[in-house]
């Protein structure tokens, strides 16, 4: 049985006495149940004190991005040795928005997670469709390529450790949801792909989350799903409450 994974993705909110007081709070309700993975994905000024805040708790700290080098001339960026040495566990790679906004390609979704490995992150990798890629049945297309090249290189230990996240593009923070089974659905086919790539017992280990509008009235039809083994959630996870019965829907 796959462990359920809720990670909530705060993205650009909070300061950080509220960062603070959430984890803290959060950290003190997070079942006892080792079936489900709590994970806050925090903004980067954040990070030292959430993982010093939630050291004696099942709340574990995710960064939204990194680089893929260890060290260098890039101004701005943070590398995966200093996530690591901050005690930080997981790192969100390929965001739908780090990809529009920043220039993401997959391609550096791929250095990205071999960099992740290589310091003992644990990568949760993003992939998903336009609304007008959907509308031209492209989804299957988009998602096995993204799929694909973000698996280049990884061995087989490594993909199975991987989290990938399908959150269609089109759902994301505008109170759209893909259906129950239409997400099961894509999450399968993304769990085939994962097959093709390695073999069937690498892609049966695999955590695969959907996002998109992901919200407590929803979670526990979508986590009813045979290939949706959890949720990267936006919106629904930036208050404690809201955010722990999401994580309470994946001991269920």
């Amino acid at each position: 049985m796959r462990q359920k994974v809720i990670a909530g993705n705060w993205k650009m909110n909070k300061v950080m006495t509220e960062a603070e007081d959430f984890v803290i709070e959060a950290g003190k309700h997070i079942p006892a149940d080792e079936n489900v993975e709590a994970i806050v994905c925090a903004p980067f000024p954040f990070l030292p004190a959430l993982v010093e805040k939630t050291k004696n708790t099942r709340l574990k700290i995710a960064a939204q991005t990194m680089h893929y080098e260890e060290n260098g001339a890039y101004t701005g960026e943070v590398s995966p040795l200093m996530l690591k040495n901050i005690g930080v566990t997981h790192v969100v790679l390929g965001h739908s928005e780090r990809r529009q906004y920043y220039n993401e390609t997959d391609e550096t979704v791929n250095q990205k997670a071999i960099a992740a490995f290589k310091h003992g992150l644990t990568p949760i990798v993003c992939v998903g469709e336009t609304l007008e890629e959907r509308e031209a049945n492209k989804t299957k297309d988009v998602v096995t390529e993204q799929v694909q090249k973000a698996l280049t290189d990884l061995t087989p230990d490594q993909v199975a450790q991987t989290i990938v996240a399908y959150e269609p593009i089109w759902a994301i923070g505008t109170g759209k949801t893909a259906s129950s089974a239409d997400a099961n659905e894509v999450c399968s086919h993304i769990r085939n792909v994962i097959k093709d790539v390695t073999d069937k017992s690498v892609s049966e280990q695999v955590v695969i989350q959907y996002g998109g509008s992901v919200k407590p009235a929803n979670i526990d039809e979508l986590l009813s799903q045979s290939d949706i083994d959890g949720a990267l959630v936006g919106g629904a996870s930036l208050e404690v409450d809201s955010f722990l019965k999401l994580v309470e829907a994946g001991t269920k």
